[in-house]
C-alpha cells in the first residue's frame, strides 16, 4: 500500500502478486538485497508501450541517476515504483523497500502548514516532532521551523522538502528532477547539500533528470532509458567532489550525450 502525503510517498507493502518470494540466502544477508528490482515491467498509454518488459536492480546505499530523452517513460517509471501507477502490467515482479520517498520538482509544500508542520506531516510516535527539528537543520534551515511556506525562497522550499523526504530514513529515495526549477546557481548549492545528505544517510537513490551534468557530478551510476529499456548502464567513477573540468567527466558526458542523440557541440538539454 501506498501513502501519497504532500509530495512524499512512503511504500509500506509489496503487493503479492508483483513480488515473488523471498531468496532465504538474500535474508540472511540483508546487505546483498537489492534495494530495488524490477523484471519485465510494462505500461502503456492506449496502443503506446512506454516501458517494453523493463529489468532494473539498485543496490542498498547506491546513487542512481536516470537519463532519457522527453518521454521516454523516466517518471512513468517512477511513479511505478513509488506505487502511484496501478496500471503497471508485467509478468516478472516488482520489489521495493518498506521505506520508500519521493520528492518532485515541485517541494509540494502544504501552504496552510508552517515548515516543521510540512516536514513531520504523516509521521507518527513520540519523537517526530524532534526529527523534524533534526532533519530542518541538516538541510540548513534551522530556526525556520515557524515559517510559512510562502517565507522561503525556492531554494529553501526544496530544502524543506528534502528535509521531509530524509526525515523518513527512506532505503530508497526517488527524485524526479527536484532541482529542475531552480536557477543555476542554487542547483549548484542544492546539488552540494544533497551529496552530503547522501553520504551522511546512505539511501539508495533513483534522480530521474534531463541535465548531463547534474547526472555526473552526483551519482555513481548513470542510466538511459531509450524505447522502454534501459540502453546504458554506466558506472561513474571518480571521486567527488567532481570537476566538469576533468578530463574523465567530460569522457562520461560525452558517452551520455552520444546514447541521448545529441550532438557534442550542442548544449546539454536542461
Amino acid at each position: 500500500m501506498a501513502t501519497h502525503s504532500g509530495g512524499v510517498t512512503e511504500v509500506t507493502e509489496v503487493r503479492p502478486e508483483t513480488a515473488a518470494a523471498a531468496d532465504p540466502a538474500s535474508e540472511e544477508h540483508g546487505s546483498d538485497r537489492p534495494a530495488l528490482r524490477t523484471t519485465r515491467l510494462v505500461r502503456k498509454f492506449g496502443d503506446r508501450i512506454v516501458l517494453k518488459e523493463l529489468d532494473l536492480a539498485l543496490a542498498p546505499g547506491e546513487f542512481t541517476a536516470l537519463l532519457g530523452r522527453s518521454g521516454s517513460g523516466k517518471s512513468t517509471l517512477l511513479r511505478a515504483v513509488a506505487r502511484l501507477d496501478h496500471m503497471v502490467e508485467g509478468s516478472g515482479e516488482l520489489i521495493v523497500p518498506e521505506r520508500v520517498s519521493l520528492s518532485f520538482q515541485d517541494s509540494r509544500l502544504l501552504p496552510w502548514l508552517r515548515v516543521l508542520d510540512n516536514v513531520v506531516l504523516g509521521l507518527r510516535g513520540p519523537g517526530a516532532r524532534e526529527r523534524g527539528l533534526t532533519a530542518l537543520a541538516e538541510v540548513g534551515l534551522e530556526g525556520r521551523e515557524r515559517s510559512w511556506p510562502h517565507e522561503l525562497s525556492g531554494g529553501e522550499q526544496q530544502r524543506a522538502a528534502l528535509a521531509r523526504a530524509l526525515v523518513r530514513d527512506p532505503q530508497l529515495l526517488l527524485a524526479d528532477e527536484p532541482f529542475g526549477a531552480l536557477d543555476a546557481l542554487t542547483r549548484i548549492k542544492m546539488h552540494g547539500l544533497l551529496r552530503e545528505l547522501y553520504e551522511r544517510h546512505r539511501p539508495a537513490v533513483l534522480l530521474v533528470t534531463h541535465d548531463v551534468d547534474e547526472a555526473v557530478e552526483l551519482a555513481d551510476r548513470v542510466l538511459v532509458l531509450d524505447e522502454g529499456r534501459i540502453s546504458v548502464d554506466l558506472a561513474i567513477d571518480l571521486p567527488t567532489p567532481r570537476s566538469p573540468r576533468d578530463p574523465r567527466f567530460q569522457e562520461h558526458r560525452d558517452t551520455l550525450l552520444a546514447a541521448l542523440g545529441v550532438a557534442q557541440h550542442q548544449p546539454t538539454a536542461s
